[in-house]
């Protein structure tokens, strides 16, 4: 039995409003596909139904006619993956603005979340609960390692006073960028309590969204139910 390979989506989305920006967005996607289909995979997702052309051109240009390319496809190179390769620990720099935008976005994304949207465009991506999932996991490591920001020459150190203050600066950000109506609104004041909640926590909790549906879904008493 042979299953069909497809892999994830491209976070990239059209930008309307834009050609330059949408151009590059366009390619970023196109190199993407064009790196997915090359290592053997059949299908893909897409973020948004604008980007479904890009997609299907580059798949259709490099399988013909084919429908998969289980048969046809090898991979020497994976054959040569070592424990090494798999336990590679990653390599870059630590900024304020990283902690920013980790921040920035999870709250954002969980208060599209809170209010029934699981997927929403952010600062032109098309970010979903693995986003805000690993936003939340890497600030609390950064919290609870006390790493230092390298990335931006200001060598401090990331700590609960650091955080609570990048909170704050970023929900009055995601209130400049909504518009006081819907900030007001929308669920971005318990989206952050959440988020900021598991991000100074003192062990990780297994998944963001656990806590969360507390404040989604309504417990009915036993035997309440007429049926």
């Amino acid at each position: 039995m042979f299953n069909l390979l497809i892999l994830k989506q491209a976070a990239q989305i059209p930008i309307r409003y834009h050609t330059g920006a949408n151009n590059v967005a366009l390619e970023l996607v196109r190199k993407d596909k064009l790196r997915e289909v090359r290592a053997g995979h059949d299908g893909t997702w897409a973020a948004q139904p604008g980007l479904i052309p890009v997609c299907m051109e580059v798949f259709s240009k490099n399988m013909g006619n084919t429908t998969n390319q289980i048969h046809s496809m090898k991979r020497e190179d994976a054959s040569t993956v070592t424990e090494e390769d798999l336990l590679h620990r990653p390599r870059g720099s630590r900024s304020l603005e990283g902690l920013r935008l980790n921040t920035r976005v999870g709250i954002q994304h969980l208060a599209a979340w809170l209010s029934g949207t699981g997927s929403v465009p952010l600062y032109n991506l098309m970010e979903d609960a693995a986003t805000a999932e690993i936003s939340r996991v890497q600030n609390l490591q950064w919290l609870k390692f006390r790493v230092e920001l390298d990335g931006d020459d200001l060598g401090v150190k990331v700590n609960n006073d650091l955080f609570g203050k990048v909170v704050e600066e970023e929900m009055a950000r995601i209130d400049r960028e909504v518009g006081k109506e819907k900030f007001k609104k929308g669920m971005y004041r318990e989206a952050c309590r959440i988020f900021t909640g598991q991000c100074t926590a003192p062990t990780l909790d297994h998944f963001l969204t656990l806590n969360a549906y507390n404040n989604t879904v309504i417990h009915h008493p036993m035997g309440s139910s007429s049926l």
